[in-house]
């Protein structure tokens, strides 16, 4: 099977058209209004952009904006000198980038998305995982996927306070409030950080986080008023993060995501988890993880090979954990295994 075709010229240039345009309205959107100043703060060698303002009640509030880059330093530029995108120019935008392959989400995922957007979830530090995230990455690396599967879930993530994240944010996000007011049937399911529709059992929306001295049981964040299911190993894809656009024929929302190369690396270990009833799932882990690594060899391979001996340096149930997932990944992909250890 083919893991991944290259985007034409084209549709990789209109996607970094949508995404520079929806990164300037989310940025115009979130700070309307609002008398404060941008900041930076250095993690792990990466420059973090937020904008520090003080609410209402006279406390520091902070909005995160983005990982440091050319695009979004020239959006600070144009927000400090009082300039605004336009809203009209992202329809067509989102077309175009849609007929020359980009790939883009179903309408009621979409839905989803946005109006945790607008909730203020990403601002706030969340992040999108799962099989969404990496539909992104292929826009984002201007490919596109041979494997074409879709998910119903639609999955979320919060680093909560293990991990010290350049995502910092004291807003009050309810979230619960934010799936009702889709009205789209979501119930909260008992003793589960899911979101579940009765009638369509498979349509759901999954809150994760890291393991914490709590042990694995769900628990409720203050800040943003939702439960996470704390799993192994989140951390590590949590510590770095990028922004991409994801979009419908409607429009496009800017989303938080791990960075691609921690994301690739940790369907490795979590795979190394699974057995079973979860095979299944682990084959997709590893699907999404072998397609990741061979176009990350071409366009990041110094950051795969950094953050491999990162993960390993981790101790040794990290190392077996991830012995284990390179030994299924073999069997997919023995060119990338081979790469990734001795290349």
């Amino acid at each position: 099977m083919t893991l991944y075709t290259e985007l034409s010229a084209s549709a990789q240039a209109a996607y970094a058209q949508v995404f520079d345009s929806a990164l300037a309205l989310e940025h115009q959107r979130s700070l309307a209004g609002l008398q404060g100043s941008f900041a930076s703060k250095l993690v792990k060698g990466r420059k973090y952009w937020y904008f520090q303002f003080t609410g209402t009640d006279l406390r520091s509030n902070q909005i995160y904006v983005g990982a440091d880059s050319e695009t979004l330093r020239a959006l600070i530029a144009e927000h400090e000198a009082g300039k605004t995108g336009n809203p009209s120019a992202l329809a067509p935008l989102v077309r175009s980038a849609i007929a020359l392959g980009n790939a883009s989400v179903i309408p009621r995922h979409y839905r989803v998305l946005r109006r945790l957007a607008d909730f203020g979830f990403f601002a706030a530090g969340g992040l999108l995982v799962g099989t969404h995230a990496f539909l992104a990455y292929g826009n984002m690396l201007g490919v596109s996927w041979g494997d074409s599967t879709r998910t119903q879930d639609i999955d979320f993530a919060h680093a909560g306070k293990k991990v010290s994240l350049a995502l910092p944010s004291n807003l009050q996000v309810n979230t619960h409030d934010a799936i009702e007011s889709l009205k789209m049937g979501f119930l909260p399911a008992q003793g589960l950080a899911s979101y579940v529709n009765p009638k369509e059992p498979d349509f759901r929306i999954d809150f994760l986080t890291t393991l914490h001295r709590g042990g694995d049981a769900p628990f409720e964040h203050p800040q943003l008023k939702v439960s996470l299911q704390p799993l192994r190993f989140m951390e590590f894809s949590l510590e770095q993060t990028e922004q991409a656009a994801l979009f419908a024929n409607e429009g496009a929302v800017v989303v938080n995501l791990p960075s691609p190369v921690r994301y690739a690396l940790h369907k490795i270990l979590v795979a190394g988890e699974r057995s079973g009833s979860f095979a299944t799932k682990s084959s997709k882990d590893l699907q999404q993880s072998s397609a990741l690594l061979t176009a990350l060899r071409e366009q990041r391979p110094h950051e795969v090979k950094e953050a491999w001996q990162d993960l390993l340096s981790r101790g040794a149930g990290w190392r077996s954990r991830a012995q284990e997932g390179i030994a299924r990944l073999k069997r997919q992909s023995p060119d990338i295994v081979e790469w990734l250890l001795n290349g």
